[in-house]
């Protein structure tokens, strides 16, 4: 309660909440900027106000950018950044549908709910798990990328192989750049601007975004109807909330369990939900096509690692994201040094971040369910000129970030390869899991080893790699064998009702 009285008696920090939703949503919405970007431009603006309340204006940043980019995701095909590159796959196929508010709703409910399932885990469970997550060391976090890879790859029925060679393509792309063991440059042509990597948000506005935009234009002139003037029912309809309301709960849980890790959290914990609603679900047809679950499931999660990260910045010093990194500069700015000690120091600040985390969860549902109509209508743009708008505004996003034409040439390249893999019916989203977790795969990997003394005996006997390495394989095998499987019981079926047929027909 302290949390509360600590935010709600203060008219500053109830303004820092909304202003910080407000700003949160329209930096998601944005290609390139994230939240991290957003809250290290805000820092220096921050300086005179009170330490609770720059805390509070940037968790409420983290919070509002975390829903902010399913808005772009799911109108425009543009995800944010990679945590919401999963709400694209079936986002925008509903907006395709003419459910764009139905996506828009299921959306903002999923992060509600997972934000208020997580900050009650941050809560109750902070210093438990903080401990907890101290523990998993590289060799478990290397083995849970792998379970993530694999499962990325193999959850569409029937592409388990193109899945499997994106991924890999998705990998070796992250290793462009400087190996920060050795120091030397690999595949960099001679090129600086590479020497950080091929970058992430440029593959990923031209893959999904530019590709998309240029699938578009194709069926604008091959004469297709395109249904995003097609703006059916704003709200979820019954059966839409009740395939989704097991997913929110799902997912949430994965968010904040994944979100305390440190790393890519978010990136990891919407792959893993999504793959998990697939595997469970009993229309798995309709995923990649317009699942509400699809949909809620990913949502719930991101915005539910979003406070799992808060756990081990808050308890132990240790940021567990991008953006708790920066927060984490912003309190040692501030002379606050974050861990143990510091719910006892200063309550205020400990307590008070938290509970703003309650206050802009439900000033976020406030805020963006009403304004689903307002998003709605930029599906009313013809399409031809919404596609071409589209292509402008990606380009001009990937420049404007780090003023590259290499960068903006990458994203126009990665658009064309898009739309080949599209007309080719190879998976997009493997490349940029593959992509986003290649550096840190390959040095988690080389962590364990040198802890392993350079056996791969002592990294895969630790007991949750071994698990996680076999749920690897189990998931590898069930993509693979499944459909095997399937098609030898269809064809055993239909041999069997023409035994019975014939049978028949000569009786």
């Amino acid at each position: 309660m302290f949390g509360f009285s600590e935010v709600l008696s203060s008219p500053t920090n109830l303004a820092m909440i909304a202003l910080g939703c407000v700003l949160g949503t329209w930096i998601g919405m944005m290609p390139g900027i994230g939240p991290p970007a957003g809250i290290a431009l805000l820092l220096p603006f921050t300086y005179g106000l009170n330490p609770t309340a720059a805390l509070i204006l940037f968790s409420g940043i983290y919070f509002g950018a975390m829903y902010g980019g399913s808005i772009s995701s799911i109108l425009i095909n543009m995800p944010g950044d990679a945590g919401s590159v999963m709400t694209t796959l079936d986002g925008h196929p509903m907006a395709r549908k003419g459910r764009a508010g139905a996506a828009l709703v299921i959306s903002a409910v999923a992060s509600f709910v997972g934000g208020t399932i997580s900050i009650l885990g941050l809560t109750f469970l902070a210093t438990y798990l903080a401990r907890v997550a101290v523990g998993f060391g590289p060799a478990e976090y290397s083995a849970l990328m792998v379970l993530s890879l694999v499962g990325t790859a193999s959850f569409i029925d029937g592409t388990v192989v193109k899945g499997l060679i994106v991924v890999s393509f998705g990998l070796l792309l992250g290793t462009v750049g400087i190996d920060l063991q050795t120091g030397s440059t690999r595949f960099t042509f001679g090129m600086a601007e590479l020497y950080d990597g091929v970058s992430s948000i440029a593959v990923i506005v031209g893959i999904y975004s530019i590709s998309e935009a240029l699938e578009g234009i194709r069926r604008y002139y091959n004469g297709e109807v395109d249904t995003f003037a097609q703006v059916g029912r704003l709200m979820m309809s019954r059966e839409e909330w009740v395939r989704s309301r097991w997913a929110m709960v799902r997912g949430s849980f994965v968010g904040f369990f994944t979100g305390i890790l440190p790393g890519h959290g978010a990136t990891i914990a919407t792959f893993v939900s999504y793959t998990v609603e697939y595997r469970i679900s009993k229309h798995k047809e309709e995923f990649g096509k317009g699942a509400p679950e699809g949909v809620a499931g990913p949502e719930a999660a991101n915005n539910a690692a979003a406070s799992g990260a808060m756990v081990p910045l808050l308890t132990l010093g240790i940021p567990g994201s991008g953006t708790t990194a920066v927060m984490l500069g912003a309190l040692l700015i501030y002379g606050i040094q974050p861990g143990p000690k510091l719910f006892e120091q200063h309550p205020d600040i400990a307590w008070g971040v938290i509970a703003s985390l309650y206050v802009a969860n439900v000033v976020l549902v406030i805020l963006n369910i009403p304004l689903v109509g307002f998003f709605v209508r930029l599906l009313k743009v013809p399409p031809l000129t919404l596609n071409l708008g589209i292509i402008v505004l990606a380009i001009s996003s990937v420049y404007i970030i780090n003023l590259s034409v290499l960068e903006t040439g990458i994203s126009v390249a990665f658009g064309i390869i898009g739309y080949a893999m599209r007309r080719l019916a190879y998976p997009i989203t493997p490349l940029i899991l593959g992509l986003v977790l290649s550096p840190l795969l390959e040095q988690s990997t080389r962590q364990a080893l040198t802890l392993a003394g350079g056996s791969w005996w002592g990294v895969v006997s630790h007991p949750i790699v071994a698990v996680l390495l076999i749920a690897s394989a189990i998931l590898l095998l069930a993509a693979i064998v499944g459909p095997l499987i399937s098609k030898f019981g269809q064809h055993t079926r239909e041999a069997i009702e023409k035994a019975e047929t014939e049978a028949v027909e000569k009786a």
